[in-house]
């Protein structure tokens, strides 16, 4: 019973003071927070042990919600598989914001900025600007192949000319290496549930008094 009130009292005391307390035959010392959060460690020391931060599950320089809402918006908005985004970023900047690669490319979707341009791009460090951006030129590239991934992934990353020079993924190790990277993302966000369904567009003549336009 003696011993049971003193690691009582120990507990209180170490819950009420912001200095370190070492309860008797341990090794284990107690921080308490102005808070009332205990941090335990086997290492005496006079700074606080700050509270954990979840690590980031996409990088460090964006928020994970903050990249998945502009993922899904820019996906619904401009009929593209969230997936394939997911994949064409990672391949592209492994989802860090303020990448920059040697040909200029910047952000999360790697956009030039003829690209950023045409696209409508205003902010290209901006996360929903950048993805929206890089989901119209997927559609663009998807339109302009048929709706073929592999040609539309190739084109991202050596253009569209390249790809209709030769009418299949261009014969540079560079881009036929892209491709499949980005095809075993895309294989991998679509198991995780990251797919939607894409309405297809179809041409309909408009009416007018029952005659056609």
């Amino acid at each position: 019973m003696g011993s049971a009130r003193y690691l009582a009292c120990a507990v209180v005391i170490m819950m009420a003071t912001t200095t370190p307390v070492v309860l008797p035959d341990t090794l284990v010392y107690g921080y308490a927070s102005p808070t009332g959060l205990v941090n335990l460690t086997n290492v005496p020391t006079d700074v606080r042990i700050p509270a954990g931060r979840r690590k980031a599950r996409y990088h460090i320089g964006v928020g994970d919600l903050e990249l998945e809402q502009a993922v899904r918006r820019a996906a619904q908005q401009h009929r593209v598989q969230p997936a394939l985004l997911l994949a064409v970023m990672r391949a592209e900047s492994s989802f860090n914001p303020t990448a920059i690669s040697k040909a200029g490319a910047v952000g999360l979707m790697q956009l030039i900025p003829e690209t950023a341009i045409r696209h409508g791009v205003q902010n290209l460090y901006d996360t929903n600007d950048n993805i929206t951006g890089g989901a119209k030129h997927l559609r663009y590239l998807l339109d302009r192949f048929h709706g073929n991934v592999r040609l539309a992934v190739a084109a991202y990353n050596a253009g569209e000319r390249k790809v209709d020079r030769y009418g299949q993924i261009p014969p540079y190790k560079e881009t036929q290496d892209y491709v499949k990277k980005v095809l075993i993302y895309y294989r991998s966000y679509k198991k995780d549930g990251w797919i939607i369904p894409i309405p297809v567009m179809t041409a309909t003549p408009l009416t007018h008094v029952g005659r056609p336009y």
